[in-house]
């Protein structure tokens, strides 16, 4: 198998930590990688944002991510474990992933929202004509 390519802390630029974020599948899954407490599988993001994702194109997507100074990768056993650079990016970088989590956060509330359908009204009946008749 071929090693894992993680970039040192001074090789980490905002372009590439940018571009790495600007597909919006790959947001969402560091997104979830830095909110998580441990590692996360590569297999817990099959599906992402209610899309299923193949295997072949998960692989690249953590291979941006991770080539970007993003995420760190470990082999265990068949299992990829991802977890999040935010502390050592954050000390190169001080408030920009925070700033970036906080605004997917806000927009991905607003898709959510946007998505919801509207509660349609129950049509009502209409009046019926009152006719008054002469005595």
């Amino acid at each position: 198998m071929r090693p894992l390519i993680h970039p040192g802390i001074d090789d980490i630029t905002v372009e590439g930590i940018l571009h790495a974020l600007s597909d919006p599948v790959r947001a969402a899954i560091f997104a979830n990688i830095a909110g998580s407490e441990r590692a996360q599988t590569c297999s817990n993001f099959l599906t992402v944002s209610e899309k299923e994702i193949p295997k072949s194109t998960l692989s690249q997507h953590f291979k941006a991510l991770r080539e970007a100074g993003m995420i760190r990768s470990e082999r265990l056993g068949v299992e990829m474990h991802n977890t999040s650079r935010c502390q050592e990016i954050n000390q190169r970088f001080p408030g920009l992933i925070p700033s970036i989590l906080g605004a997917h956060q806000l927009q991905s509330l607003a898709r959510q929202k946007a998505q919801k359908p509207a509660k349609v009204a129950k049509p009502t009946k209409p009046a019926k004509a009152v006719v008054k008749r002469k005595a």
